[in-house]
């Protein structure tokens, strides 16, 4: 399966927002990994609901697929972000973040909640463990939302907010 930034090459403002994205990202699964390592029980839980509802609005904005950006576009091009949308299968592209929704996206992963508790209480090893997992599943959540902005743009051919010099129209083959 192709990476965000692959599925981008073409197009160097949407490689841009794929890059400030990914930074974004790598950030905020420091945090949760940081979060992992205490051993309190269910704060890493809490940690990355709270990035989760944070980051995803902050990705799809990057894209410009957030709600409110979605619904200042001309009628037809909201028609194509929308049929992009069903067709990549995002529950989370153009909507507004509930706990709802970032629960059925942290439960597809489910490796936390077994392996994450149990290894916290483990002195150090577990506790290094405890934060990978939660590196690693903050940063693929963020990775599959990144994608899916990626093949949304490309799908409804969106112009892109954000900064860049090269702001432009997504066509099929052009640079």
């Amino acid at each position: 399966m192709p990476s965000a930034l692959e599925l981008a090459a073409d197009h160097p403002a949407l490689k841009q927002a794929v890059q400030r994205s990914r930074a974004l990202l790598h950030k905020r699964a420091l945090v949760a990994a940081a979060a992992g390592v205490v051993p309190l029980p269910g704060l890493d839980w809490a940690v990355d609901a709270a990035l989760l509802a944070r980051l995803i609005p902050r990705i799809s904005g990057e894209f410009g697929l957030l709600p409110d950006q979605i619904d200042r576009l001309a009628p037809s091009q909201r028609e194509r972000v929308q049929k992009a949308v069903a067709m990549v299968g995002s529950v989370l592209i153009g909507r507004f973040i509930t706990r709802d929704l970032l629960l059925r996206a942290a439960q597809a992963i489910g490796l936390r909640l077994s392996a994450g508790q149990a290894a916290r209480f483990v002195p150090l090893a577990g506790q290094a463990v405890s934060a990978a997992i939660g590196y690693t599943t903050l940063r693929y959540l963020g990775e599959q939302h990144i994608k899916d902005c990626v093949r949304v743009a490309l799908a409804a051919q969106m112009r892109l907010p954000g900064p860049g010099p090269q702001d432009s129209t997504l066509t099929p083959g052009a640079p």
